[in-house]
């Protein structure tokens, strides 16, 4: 769907006053939850032209326009379009089914997220799409990667679990001028912090499961697209027949509303919390592209904002059995899968088992984190308790 961009406005604005109509609304500030399948026509005309704003519950409601609205002057004026999808992983699966075809083959950032990965190596693999991993460092170099059937580059900033930063505006140019798409997970900085399709980027995708959301209670993803893409991916959403229920649309509309200040508090306690990490005589390395010392921080400060609270450390060569004594031991972080919500988390991971075009090797044992909206002095406490039980199992 379409939509003015009041750029005389700040993102913070526009996350407020978007896709609202006190007047529609019978003067509430938020839209309610339009739980509906079948739209009534008034006549058979009507009917037979499919006139209407609203044609069936699974292609939209007020409920979805309303945060369709809200994405799209968030996003920038590069959006033409913005597409719902049940989850992130749903984004993802989705788009590449809307833009490739039998025959084709695809260029994925080696850092990706492993279930992009595998639904490359699965579905697409079945279908006939050919998939090529490459080094989330090789910036302009992808054009060596480029075949005749290239359609398409998926990149991830920073790439998950490990944090390389690729460089998106390089790798945009060459694409383009190659005729292939550029296909970017936002889900780290949200278009809050990172505006891709003003860098080049075709179609963003997020889980919006995670900071959109923001209350580790929904699941969600989003598609947003430029003119270029947008009729490929909303042709892809209307044949696949996927739709996000009406109250998680509800619940992402209203995450989108408080998202500038939840993102600021995680971008200032993450950056906290990897200073202080680094300084720690257990951790090798944090991988955290916010730091000076990161090796990926100069495109950081060039495309971005800000940070997120997600990112990882290295430790310190130690056995297993200690790190998972450090876990067993924290008390506010805990251990479970997705992240941006309002609780902090640790799990262990490693990428050996699934790189293909990079050498995975970090030195030692590695954990990613995500910083909540708890204390900072708090969580410090939590990890000190848990680094003394590390060294205590040792």
């Amino acid at each position: 769907m379409d939509s003015s961009h009041p750029q005389e406005q700040q993102a913070e604005t526009r996350l407020v006053t978007s896709g609202r109509d006190t007047k529609a609304q019978k003067g509430f500030v938020n839209p309610p939850v339009f739980h509906g399948s079948t739209v009534l026509y008034p006549t058979a005309e009507d009917l037979h032209a499919h006139r209407g704003e609203f044609t069936y519950g699974r292609h939209g409601s007020p409920t979805t326009k309303a945060f369709q609205e809200t994405l799209m002057a968030l996003e920038g004026p590069q959006c033409a379009g913005v597409g719902i999808v049940p989850s992130g992983l749903s984004a993802i699966s989705t788009t590449l089914l809307s833009v490739l075809k039998t025959g084709d083959h695809i260029l994925v950032v080696d850092n990706v997220y492993r279930p992009s990965r595998n639904f490359c190596n699965g579905m697409l693999a079945r279908y006939g799409v050919e998939t090529t991993y490459f080094d989330p460092l090789i910036g302009a170099g992808i054009d060596k990667l480029f075949k005749p059937n290239t359609r398409a580059v998926l990149v991830e900033a920073p790439g998950s679990q490990s944090f390389e930063m690729p460089d998106i505006r390089a790798i945009a140019e060459v694409a383009h001028a190659r005729g292939a798409l550029v296909i970017d997970d936002n889900t780290w900085a949200t278009p809050l912090y990172h505006r891709s399709l003003d860098q080049g980027v075709d179609v963003s995708m997020q889980a919006a499961t995670k900071y959109i959301g923001g209350h580790s209670d929904i699941m969600f993803g989003t598609i947003s697209a430029n003119a270029k893409a947008w009729p490929m991916v909303a042709e892809g959403i209307r044949l696949l027949g996927v739709c996000a229920g009406p109250d998680d649309v509800f619940l992402a509309l209203r995450g989108l509303r408080t998202l500038s200040v939840r993102l600021a508090q995680h971008h200032r306690s993450g950056l906290d919390m990897a200073r202080w990490l680094a300084g720690r005589p257990e951790v090798a390395r944090v991988l955290h592209p916010g730091l000076e010392t990161d090796p990926g921080h100069a495109i950081w400060k060039r495309d971005f904002t800000g940070a997120s609270g997600l990112f990882s450390i290295v430790l310190k060569p130690v056995p297993q059995k200690a790190v998972d004594t450090m876990l067993n031991t924290l008390k506010l972080f805990g251990m479970g899968f997705s992240w941006g919500g309002f609780e902090s988390l640790a799990i262990p991971f490693d990428c050996d088992a699934y790189r293909t075009a990079t050498k995975w090797s970090p030195g030692g044992p590695t954990l990613r984190l995500h910083i909540g909206l708890e204390s900072v002095d708090d969580l410090k406490a939590d990890l000190d308790r848990g680094f003394a039980a590390l060294k205590a199992a040792m």
